[in-house]
């Protein structure tokens, strides 16, 4: 019964470390800002990655409560500096973020676009599915975003008028 469960595992020890890597994770969240866990880009994605692969490491490793909270800590801060230094320098924020593209432009699907963005007929289908467009007409637009996730702006009442400011970063070409 030891691979079900080893009397000698430090079950304490890791419900305590979970206690306070969690305190310490949200404490330290307080004072970056959520968005530090925003998933905005490939750049947030990753953090996020390395975020919970710290916390897992000093949960079940050797790895010290005090050693995981240093790691989170300046991997948020590193995050924090970043947005600022995106905010200050536009050219880095093309360098590190993705910018959205167009996959369908109303009822056109572009599909120099898909290839581009290696995305099957198929799959667009299916999000259209998901968004529950009945016809190709309603689409307004579908925006590949920097996230890797699919946005299907549609109309379901023909009164409402499409704001164009919603592609507002959007190419058009890749």
């Amino acid at each position: 019964m030891e691979w079900i469960y080893n009397f000698k595992d430090p079950i304490l020890e890791t419900i305590g470390g979970s206690i306070l890597i969690f305190v310490a994770v949200i404490f330290l969240t307080r004072i970056i800002g959520l968005r530090s866990f925003a998933k905005f880009t490939a750049y947030d994605f990753a953090f996020t990655v390395a975020i919970g692969s710290i916390i897992s490491s000093t949960l079940t490793s050797s790895t010290t409560i005090v050693h995981g909270s240093i790691a989170i800590a300046s991997l948020l801060a590193l995050t924090f500096i970043f947005s600022y230094l995106q905010r200050l320098f536009p050219t880095l924020k093309s360098i590190i973020s993705n910018q959205p593209l167009l996959l369908m432009d109303g009822s056109e699907i572009l599909h120099d676009n898909l290839k581009y963005a290696r995305i099957e007929k198929t799959q667009l289908i299916a999000k259209l599915r998901e968004a529950n467009v009945m016809d190709f007409n309603q689409v307004q637009a579908v925006v590949l975003e920097s996230t890797g996730d699919i946005s299907v702006l549609h109309k379901s009442d023909s009164e409402l008028n499409f704001n164009t400011d919603l592609l507002e970063g959007v190419r058009r070409k890749p």
